[in-house]
């Protein structure tokens, strides 16, 4: 057995000022009650709030201040995300990953912006996973990333045992979400950690699902420790002898027998192309309200 304790926390985030003291406590309040905790993970946007008027450069006070705690209690820290300012004025949403010593050891950019939605995010374009020395290796994704399986797919090609998934959902299609965590941990035979915030930053129902497809725990929409102790040889076995002893989907991708055109460079979608661009949907097309009821018309007109 080669167990590793990991705990979410799901907590209440605001928009209007930083929720860094709050995550700080909140750290301390957790290792008081299970000190064997070994890394902690927060949800997205958790520090500064949603709003990329808080992008700051990093590092920044805040990754700082988080770094100080992970150090405090020498553990692994995942803040969450933030957002980050570039040199060049871009704005991404990152998520730093802290080692016990307070080093930052690396941070991931959001690929998959949730456009048309989110505006004036630049996505990123770097897959990132980092090593538990003598545990095992984790993979970084962030919310919308989750709707998009090649993200977490080539992390786990990466050799990812455990994928780590910040998000801020507070739209009707969190069930959705939670269908597709669940998936996706059977698929790639992983953990998976989906910390979900509440307030400005989602409304809970985190999930953290096993390699199996077994959910492990899901969290109410309330303020909430996720302390959970997992096993990196059950991934292990899971890959090695099947999802509960049955079907090998990882050795099947690796062994199979079709290459996937689509996603060849150059690749025409023509179908794909007709469905028109990435915008929010507007109102439906109707007939001018001085059209509808007029005697000489035979009834409603028909929309362009």
């Amino acid at each position: 057995m080669t167990p590793f304790a990991i705990a979410g926390i799901q907590m209440y985030v605001s928009a209007t000022h930083s929720n860094v003291e709050g995550m700080k406590n909140r750290i301390d309040a957790l290792m008081t009650v299970y000190p064997w905790v070994q890394m902690v993970t927060f949800s997205e946007l958790a520090a500064c709030g949603p709003l990329p008027s808080t992008a700051q450069a990093m590092p920044g006070s805040a990754e700082t201040a988080l770094a100080e705690a992970a150090a405090k209690h020498r553990i692994w820290l995942v803040t969450g995300s933030m957002f980050e300012r570039a040199d060049d004025g871009a704005v991404y949403n990152t998520a730093s990953v802290i080692d016990p010593t307070g080093n930052v050891v690396g941070r991931y950019r959001k690929m998959f912006v949730f456009a048309p939605y989110e505006q004036n995010i630049t996505p990123g374009n770097e897959f990132f996973v980092f090593d538990v020395p003598d545990v095992g290796r984790f993979g970084m994704t962030i919310c919308y990333d989750t709707w998009f399986p090649e993200v977490t797919r080539t992390l786990v090609t990466m050799g990812a045992e455990v994928i780590l998934r910040p998000t801020l959902t507070s739209s009707i299609d969190r069930d959705v979400e939670l269908s597709i965590t669940r998936a996706a941990a059977a698929v790639n035979q992983c953990y998976l950690f989906d910390i979900n915030g509440l307030g400005a930053g989602g409304y809970g129902r985190s999930i953290v699902c096993g390699p199996h497809g077994q959910v492990l725990h899901q969290a109410g929409s309330s303020e909430e420790f996720i302390p959970l102790e997992i096993d990196f040889d059950s991934v292990r076995r899971s890959r090695e002898r099947g999802l509960l002893g049955l079907g090998q989907p990882l050795k099947s991708f690796r062994d199979k027998p079709v290459e996937f055109g689509i996603y060849q460079a150059g690749a025409q979608s023509p179908y794909l192309d007709s469905l028109g661009p990435l915008t929010k949907p507007g109102r439906p097309c109707t007939s001018p309200s001085s059209d509808l009821g007029s005697d000489d018309s035979d009834g409603p007109s028909s929309g362009a």
